[in-house]
């Protein structure tokens, strides 16, 4: 049971937070118009495309094993950026729970994709 543990769940984790990553980067390139308010910086559209782009490219890299652990930082930390940058200034206005929801979910998967980097060269994932 414990080798496949080892085996199934860094591989599950993985797919779980690059899925997560290429619908969050989907929803980017499909919906700026709807996202751009949120920006808290000044280039609206681009930086909604950019962290598209770099949520995708995020999740491709995850199954690469050259770049994987360097995707899986990178991936956390870009969360975490939005994490502290667009939710976390809204926590204390109106939708503070909306606001505060987000807010740790993007811990979490940040949390995720620095622990889908750290296994990602741990030998048969």
């Amino acid at each position: 049971m414990d080798s496949l543990i080892k085996k199934v769940l860094p591989v599950a984790g993985r797919a779980m937070i690059a899925v997560m990553a290429v619908f969050f980067g989907l929803g980017h390139l499909t919906g700026a118009d709807q996202m751009v308010g949120a920006v808290p910086i000044p280039g609206g559209v681009f930086w909604v495309y950019f962290t598209g782009v770099c949520l995708i490219a995020g999740a491709v890299g995850l199954f690469i094993p050259k770049v994987a652990k360097l995707a899986g930082a990178l991936l956390g930390l870009l969360i975490l950026i939005f994490a502290l940058g667009v939710h976390a200034p809204n926590m204390g206005g109106e939708g503070a729970q909306k606001a505060m929801m987000s807010f740790f979910k993007d811990l979490a998967i940040a949390g995720g994709a620095w622990l889908a980097a750290v296994v990602s060269d741990m030998k048969g994932h």
